[in-house]
C-alpha cells in the first residue's frame, strides 16, 4: 500500500485516466514460488471495460512464473520533477524549507489473465498499435494490414496477450498543494525554470 496524504490524494477519474495515457509504460509487480518477487515493464492501455490490456514476449517467464488468474500490483509513474528550497520566496525570510520532489503515480491492483489465443493477441496489439500510431503518424499511422500475413502471424506467434482485472485504484497528484500562494507560486515557475514545463503546467492547474 502506499502513502497517500488526504491532501495529495487523486480521485477524479479523469485525471487517472490521464496519468495512464500520458505514461502507459506500466510495472507489473507480482509474487510467484518460483522466482519470489518479480517485475516487468509492459506498455498497458485501459480496455473498454475498464480493464488493462497488454503483451509481454513469449520469451518472457512472466507469463510462466506468474499464475493465471492471480494478484498484482500495477504502477503507472507519471509527471514528476525535483523541487528545490530556492524556490520558495519566503526561503529568504526564515530559511525553513527543505528539498522534495513531485509527481503522480497510479497504483493498480487486480488479477492478470494470460491469452494465448490468436484473436486475443491480435487485439491487444491492435488495440495499442492504433492509439499509438495516431498520436505520432496521424493519417500515416502504420496498420496492422500493411505487414505481409506471414510475417505478421510469426509476430503474434511471438508474444502473449494479457488483460488484467482491476480491483483498486489509489492515485496520488503531490504537486505542491499543501504550500502557501506565494511559495506555491515560486515552485511552479522554479520547476518550470528547470525544464520540467508539463509538470509546472499540470501544477499551476490546482491554483
Amino acid at each position: 500500500m502506499t502513502y497517500i496524504p488526504e491532501h495529495f490524494a487523486e480521485t477524479d477519474p479523469a485525471e487517472i485516466a490521464a496519468i495512464l495515457e500520458g505514461a502507459p509504460l506500466a510495472c507489473i509487480v507480482g509474487q510467484t514460488e518460483v522466482a519470489g518477487l518479480v517485475a516487468n515493464h509492459v506498455p498497458l492501455l485501459a480496455g473498454p471495460d475498464g480493464q488493462l490490456i497488454g503483451h509481454v514476449a513469449q520469451a518472457n517467464d512472466m507469463h510462466r512464473v506468474l499464475q493465471d488468474g492471480q494478484e498484482v500490483l500495477v504502477i503507472f509513474r507519471g509527471l514528476d520533477g525535483y523541487v528545490s528550497p530556492n524556490y520558495y520566496p519566503t526561503k529568504a525570510e526564515h530559511h525553513r524549507h527543505v528539498p522534495t520532489w513531485n509527481y503522480q503515480v497510479v497504483h493498480m491492483r487486480g488479477t492478470i489473465r494470460f491469452q494465448h489465443e490468436v484473436a486475443r493477441k491480435r487485439a491487444a496489439v491492435g488495440l495499442l498499435t492504433r492509439l499509438h500510431e495516431r498520436r505520432v503518424n496521424g493519417d500515416a499511422a502504420w496498420r496492422m494490414a500493411d505487414a505481409p500475413d506471414d510475417y505478421m502471424a510469426a509476430m503474434l506467434e511471438a508474444i502473449v496477450a494479457l488483460r488484467i482485472d482491476v480491483t483498486q485504484v489509489l492515485a496520488k497528484s503531490k504537486l505542491s498543494q499543501n504550500r502557501e500562494a506565494v511559495d506555491f507560486a515560486g515552485a511552479v515557475d522554479g520547476v518550470r525554470a528547470a525544464g520540467h514545463v508539463a509538470l509546472a503546467d499540470r501544477m499551476a492547474r490546482d491554483r
